[in-house]
């Protein structure tokens, strides 16, 4: 790669991902309370634009009388809410270095239920993205309903374009979807203002030519029903968790801050999701396939095809389009948990050079494109799959909590204690050791068990219903995902283990060889890139034989010659040219069975297996050779006591090729390639 190209590609990666950042910066990565809104609580608020509707799609089956139920019903959540509010803020106090309900279920569960929590939040993360952005399309396309048919294509750009603004960092992708945030806050409060003037006036109707309906049932108004209305309402719930998830992003005092941006997040989404309700309550808003709540709403107070309302309808779309970088930020943040207790690949722990955990992000959007295209950008048919995860993570993380706050009963806690990584023992991350918990005694520990007790029981019978109401619909997906999911995780980490457990020192040694390396120079063809092949066997002062494997014999002749001519020149110091038969015209067998060979007479020593590699300016130029060296460096490496050396030649297209100077004498691949 010559250096102006080489530039150019750094010049468009700064571009696209920014300037790299200094290990030492990462203090200055940390985000205030005014851009962790916008980054961790997109997802929560984002919740108020389709929860008031999933609760109407439930009552309309007992008729749209029912529709009055959907106040109680609404307050009830709001309680719900509180409850779980109060839950988390302790669970941020508690552990303050993040991980929310896997860090909590580690500690008080143990490894199993952290890896069930892990599954539960890492589905809950993808199927954010998905629900977030497929609702957010769904909003854009009941305002332009010409967009109807390319819901999938866009929501897929926006997927692409979210997945490279998060790898630019976490500060800056929060600047960047700060103003959408908080240009949505101002727009749902405005229109509840408005609403608000309205109804004291007397001004307020209810919505007109509500197109494409659901046709109200006829199914009794069961204690059943009621409960599914309630569990699919507390679809308003999710993103609660984000905060305590990714408390190490904050300012310091990082818990303080983050503690302090969950309650303001939960005040605004209780205001906004009781105030959407009662507002649809009053204009009559009715679900429908084609147009959805918040539309109707914002069409009632400000009328058809006004500027108010589709400024409304903008600011609804954008948070829910930002509402996926709640997952942009979290999932990252969890998978790296994970691979750091041996659960998930390593390369999910390392960050990039933008101080986050680039995988992660890349990972995150590429599980999200899926699932938007297999179910089409469809938000209904996604949320069944959504909030099971969502609940299962509460479940598990207010009771962990009741048992973190029983252990501080005590006056006189246990103290702490260092404990290997490999126990799967209850843990904290400190640093680069794992250490066990210290409970300090809680005075109100009876108080917070209560709430935490409380939020549990009833998030966990919110998951039941879920399971149970919308099993047939997609919930048996998810019901069967996170086994399977951790399933897989014990799979790596036994992975883990088992390479730990044999590289291992305590006192050991690999077998002792210390017998001569035989050297084979692998020749396809003679060209430049032969030419540096042997003079770098040359330079290594030893002894080397040069083979040649005869795919295609018509070839052979010619190599032979070219050896002679452009290699050897009578210099008997250069071995000749190795011709090995290969009649049903393979290269990795024929080259196997030569290796295998020199290793038997090779004795202790080793087989040094040297290849040539073309190296082009760009991957589709490098795509248009054989790059057979792969294949051969995979099957080598099987095999033991043989090393592979590869000799690249870079070939430069503003490389001008000397006037009068005479052409290689062939342009066929290089040996291997």
């Amino acid at each position: 790669m010559t250096t102006s190209t080489r530039a150019q590609k750094l010049a468009l990666g700064k571009l696209i991902f920014g300037r790299p950042l200094a290990t030492e910066e990462l203090g200055e990565q940390a985000i205030s309370n005014v851009v962790g809104l916008a980054v961790f609580a997109s997802d929560a608020l984002s919740s108020t634009a389709y929860a008031t509707e999933e609760i109407l799609v439930v009552l309309v089956a007992a008729g749209a009388a029912s529709f009055n139920l959907s106040i109680p019903i609404a307050f009830a959540i709001a309680l719900l809410l509180v409850i779980v509010t109060l839950s988390y803020r302790q669970t941020i106090h508690a552990y303050p270095n993040g991980g929310g309900a896997y860090i909590v279920s580690k500690t008080n569960f143990g490894p199993l239920a952290a890896q069930v929590a892990g599954a539960a939040l890492l589905t809950d993360y993808v199927l954010t993205v998905a629900v977030s952005i497929s609702s957010g399309v769904a909003q854009i396309a009941s305002g332009i309903p010409g967009l109807q048919d390319y819901r999938i294509e866009i929501a897929l750009l926006v997927i692409f374009v979210m997945t490279i603004i998060n790898l630019r960092g976490v500060k800056e992708s929060g600047r960047v979807f700060a103003v959408p945030t908080y240009f949505f806050l101002v727009m749902a409060f405005l229109l509840l203002g408005v609403a608000l003037f309205q109804y004291l006036t007397g001004h307020l109707v209810p919505v007109k030519n509500v197109q494409d309906a659901i046709v109200p049932g006829t199914e009794a108004l069961t204690g059943f029903l009621i409960l599914r209305a309630f569990s699919s309402g507390c679809t308003a719930l999710t993103g609660v968790e984000a905060i305590s998830n990714g408390i190490p992003a904050f300012k310091e005092p990082k818990s303080n801050n983050a503690a302090t941006t969950l309650t303001w997040m939960s005040g605004i989404l209780i205001t906004l999701f009781l105030g959407l309700t009662l507002l649809a309550h009053q204009v009559q808003a009715a679900p429908s396939t084609s147009e959805t709540v918040i539309s109707q709403v914002a069409r009632a107070i400000y009328g058809d095809n006004s500027l108010m309302y589709f400024l409304m309808l903008s600011g609804t779309s954008l948070i829910l389009l930002m509402a996926a970088n709640t997952s942009y930020a979290d999932f990252p943040r969890l998978a790296a948990l994970q691979a750091a207790d041996g659960f998930l690949p390593r390369q999910l722990g390392i960050k990039g050079s933008r101080l986050v955990f680039k995988w992660g992000i890349i990972v995150l959007g590429a599980l999200a494109s899926v699932l938007v295209v297999f179910f089409r950008a469809d938000t209904t048919a996604l949320i069944p799959l959504y909030a099971i995860g969502v609940f299962l993570s509460f479940t598990m993380s207010q009771s962990g909590m009741v048992v973190h706050n029983w252990r501080r009963r005590q006056q006189n806690p246990p103290l702490i204690k260092e404990m290997p990584v490999t126990t799967g023992k209850a843990t904290h991350i400190t640093g680069e050791h794992q250490m066990l918990p210290v409970y300090e005694y809680n005075p109100h520990w009876k108080r917070e068990i209560t709430i935490s007790g409380l939020g549990a029981a009833v998030t966990g019978v919110v998951m039941f219903v879920f399971v149970i109401t919308k099993f047939a619909e997609g919930a048996w997906f998810v019901t069967l995902l996170i086994p399977c999911m951790v399933f897989v995780f014990y799979r790596v980490h036994r992975h883990y283990t088992n390479v730990a457990l044999r590289l291992k020192l305590n006192g050991r040694r690999p077998t002792h060889r210390i017998g001569k390396v035989k050297r084979i120079l692998l020749v396809d063809s003679i060209h430049l890139g032969t030419l540096a092949m042997v003079d770098y066997a040359k330079s290594l002062g030893e002894s080397w034989e040069a083979i040649h494997i005869a795919i295609d014999p018509d070839n052979t002749e010619k190599v032979l010659q070219r050896w002679e001519q452009y290699v050897r020149r009578g210099n008997p110091d250069i071995p000749n040219l190795e011709i090995i038969a290969s009649p049903f015209r393979q290269l990795v067998k024929p080259l196997k069975e030569k290796v295998e060979f020199e290793l038997e007479l090779a004795g202790e020593g080793y087989v040094n297996v040297i290849m040539g590699h073309l190296v082009m300016d760009s991957y589709w130029e490098q795509a248009l050779h054989q790059n057979s060296q792969i294949t051969l460096d995979l099957m080598l490496q099987e095999i033991p006591h043989v090393v592979v050396t590869k000799v690249p030649y870079q070939i430069h297209n503003a490389d001008d090729v000397p006037h009068g100077t005479p052409p290689p004498p062939t342009t066929a691949a290089l040996p291997a390639n």
